[in-house]
């Protein structure tokens, strides 16, 4: 019996998927559209990875990237996820094509468990970042209002 039990767990931890990224994870490739609606794949080469998981925090980084140049998160080697899976059709009827209007990038997770492996704090945005070789070296929770400016090289 204990033997069932343990296979059962084993079997749910795979079915969940896999765990969410800890310092020295390797950070996976994904594919998934901007908010153009233009396919993106990520396959390396980014020194941050910046992640907001709610409106109101979007809203403050995309304030935060709108007041730089159109290449600056290239530039930084930076790419910015925003979670809008979920988001009812009323409310990307506004937010989508407002998010068009941004210069920069915006990654749109659309996917019920595409974020599933990415830590999160409620009010923060999460910023992994990698080694040149794609391994997570630090992972922080940002109040983005506050601290993004701080996390990025000065422009060259």
């Amino acid at each position: 019996m204990k033997l069932h039990v343990l296979l059962l767990v084993l079997l749910s931890a795979v079915t969940l998927g896999a765990a969410p990224y800890r310092v020295g994870d390797t950070f996976e490739p994904f594919t998934t559209k901007d908010q153009h609606d233009r396919p993106y794949t990520y396959e390396g080469g980014a020194r941050l990875i910046v992640v907001s998981f709610e409106m109101g925090v979007g809203k403050a980084a995309n304030g935060f990237f709108e007041e730089q140049p159109a290449d600056f998160l290239a530039k930084q080697q930076t790419v910015f996820i925003a979670n809008i899976y979920g988001m009812p059709g009323i409310g990307r009827t506004f937010a989508l094509p407002k998010m068009r209007r941004y210069p920069h990038r915006i990654l749109l997770a659309d996917a019920e468990n595409f974020l599933a492996r990415y830590p999160e704090q409620e009010d923060k945005l999460t910023v992994l970042s990698l080694d040149p070789a794609g391994r997570i070296t630090a992972i922080r929770f940002l109040n983005p209002k506050k601290e993004l400016a701080g996390i990025f090289a000065p422009a060259k």
